[in-house]
C-alpha cells in the first residue's frame, strides 16, 4: 500500500476553475471518503489522482514518488467506478482475470490471485456465471475483485454503491468496511452519502465548491464542524439552524434573540462579536429535547417519520419556522399535537455572518438522543 500527498492540485477545463488548491495528505492504509454536494468537484479529484484528467498545477505524489505526468496504468492505482464497466461476454473469473492476462502473468499467478480474491469477496462460487445472471451487489463485487487481484497501492472508488438498492447498500458498505480491515489498504472513496462516509472512513474529507471544507475524523467534524456548510452536511436528518442577533456577547454563557424575540441561551464564546451582530444558531434534532425546560420552543406537529426504534417530528414553530425533532420510536405525538420542547446550551452551535463556527464551551460530545 502507499501514503498519498496532493500539494496545491487544481484543475481548471478551459477557462473554469474546478479545483482551487486541494492539500491532503493521506497515510498509508487509511481509509478517507472525499464527500459533498453535486458539483462539488470530488469525483474529478479522483480522476486527478487516477491519471484518466491531467492536473492543471501542483504535485501528486504516491509513496513521496511525484507522478504528474505517469500514466494510470503505471501509477499503481486501480479504480471502481459507479457502473460496474463488466465486460458482458466473460464470465467472472474472466473479468477479474482480465487486466492480469494483459499485464503478461502467467496462469498460475492469474488463477492464484483470481480465486483468493473471490474468496475474500465470498463470490467464489459464482466465477462460471456471465455478468447478466449476477445481482446488482454481486456485480459490485466483481467490479471490486478485479481491482483487487492487481495488488494495487492505491484503491479508488468512485460513488460505489449508488447504483444500488437500500439492503444491498448497507450489506455491501459494511462488507467494504470488512474487507478494508482485512486488507490493510489505502482507500479513497467518493460519495454524496454522509451515512457511507460516517461508517467507513477513518478520515472524511468534506469539499465546497472545489475546495476542502474540513479533514478529520468522522466524530472530529460531527462535534467540531468548523463551518455551518460542514454542520449541515454531517448529520442525519441535517441541523437545524435559526436566524438571530447577539445580544450579549461574552466568553462563556451568551445570549442570542431570534426574529420572533425568542431569547436563547447557548455556551459559546462570542466575545469576538458585537452585540447586534447577526448570527446562525444550530440544534442538531438528535439534541433537542421533549423534556428538557432550558430553551423552550412550542409548535404545532405537522408531520411524523416513523422508523422503527426512532422517529423524526416536524414541527412548526411559527415565525422561526420548522424544526426537525429526532425521538424515541415509541413516542406517540400525532400531526396536529401541540408539542413543548427546549435544548440544553451546551447542546447549541453557533456560526457567524461568514459562517464560521464559534467556539463552544463545555461542549456536550454524545450524540445519543436526549429522551
Amino acid at each position: 500500500m502507499a501514503s498519498v500527498k496532493l500539494n496545491n492540485i487544481k484543475k481548471r477545463f478551459g477557462n473554469v476553475d474546478v479545483l482551487h488548491g486541494i492539500d491532503l495528505d493521506i497515510k498509508d492504509g487509511e481509509f478517507v471518503v472525499l464527500i459533498g454536494e453535486s458539483g462539488c468537484g470530488k469525483s474529478t479529484l479522483l480522476r486527478l489522482l487516477s491519471g484518466l484528467e491531467d492536473i492543471s498545477e501542483g504535485d501528486l505524489y504516491i509513496d513521496d514518488e511525484r507522478v504528474n505526468g505517469r500514466s494510470p496504468a503505471k501509477r499503481g492505482i486501480a479504480m471502481v467506478f459507479q457502473s460496474y464497466a463488466l465486460y458482458p461476454h466473460m464470465n467472472v473469473f474472466k473479468n477479474m482475470a482480465f487486466g492480469l492476462k494483459i499485464s503478461g502473468k502467467d496462469k498460475s499467478h492469474v488463477n492464484e490471485k483470481v480465486i483468493e480474491a473471490a474468496k475474500k469477496l465470498k463470490i467464489d462460487h459464482l466465477l462460471d456465471r456471465l455478468p447478466r445472471e449476477l445481482s446488482g451487489g454481486q456485480r459490485q463485487r466483481v467490479a471490486i475483485g478485479r481491482a483487487i487481484v492487481r495488488d494495487p497501492k492505491v484503491f479508488l472508488f468512485d460513488e460505489p454503491l449508488s447504483n444500488l438498492d437500500a439492503s444491498l447498500r448497507v450489506q455491501t458498505r459494511v462488507e467494504l468496511g470488512k474487507l478494508h480491515q482485512e486488507l490493510k489498504a489505502t482507500i479513497i472513496y467518493v460519495t454524496h452519502d454522509q451515512v457511507e462516509a460516517m461508517t467507513l472512513g477513518d478520515k472524511i474529507v468534506v469539499m465546497n465548491k472545489g475546495r476542502v471544507e474540513q479533514v478529520g475524523a468522522p466524530l472530529d467534524l460531527y462535534h467540531h464542524p468548523k463551518t455551518q456548510f460542514v454542520a449541515a452536511f454531517i448529520g442525519s436528518p441535517k441541523m437545524n439552524f435559526l436566524q438571530g442577533k447577539v445580544q450579549q456577547a461574552d466568553s462563556e454563557n451568551s445570549q442570542v434573540v431570534l426574529e420572533s424575540g425568542r431569547v436563547i441561551r447557548a455556551s459559546i464564546d462570542t466575545s469576538s462579536l458585537n452585540e447586534g451582530d447577526t448570527v446562525q444558531l444550530g440544534l442538531r434534532p438528535e439534541h433537542i429535547a421533549l423534556n428538557c425546560s432550558e430553551n423552550t420552543f412550542e409548535g404545532t406537529v405537522t408531520l411524523i417519520e416513523h422508523l422503527g426504534e426512532l422517529s423524526y417530528l416536524y414541527v412548526d414553530v411559527g415565525q422561526e419556522g420548522e424544526l426537525v425533532l429526532k425521538v424515541n420510536g415509541d413516542n406517540q405525538h400525532q400531526a396536529g399535537d401541540r408539542i413543548q420542547f427546549g435544548i440544553k446550551p451546551n447542546y447549541l452551535y453557533l456560526f457567524d455572518h461568514e459562517g464560521k463556527a464559534l467556539t463552544r464551551i463545555n461542549a456536550h460530545q454524545s450524540p445519543s438522543i436526549p429522551l
